[in-house]
């Protein structure tokens, strides 16, 4: 049995975060709050991948996608 390693489950964290924040923003339900706080968990979790693997511009977006993430909760909070 293959065991994940620590940046594998970072990266798909972000992954599965990413892609229920995006569905719970265009779905327009008034889950925007939960929405962008995934963003913010997301850019977390890719942000560390990123790190472990030494993907400089990919960190360097995660930066980005937590201040919308930040800016998105303000917002809607």
């Amino acid at each position: 049995m293959k065991t994940l390693s620590k940046a594998k489950i970072f990266e798909w964290l972000g992954v599965v975060t990413a892609i229920v924040y995006s569905l719970l923003v265009a779905a327009n339900i008034g889950a925007e709050f939960i929405g962008f706080t995934l963003l913010l968990a997301s850019s977390a979790f890719i942000g560390v991948w990123a790190f472990l693997g030494k993907h400089k511009g990919i960190l360097f977006l995660q930066f980005f996608y937590a201040t919308a993430g930040i800016i998105g909760m303000i917002r809607w909070f």
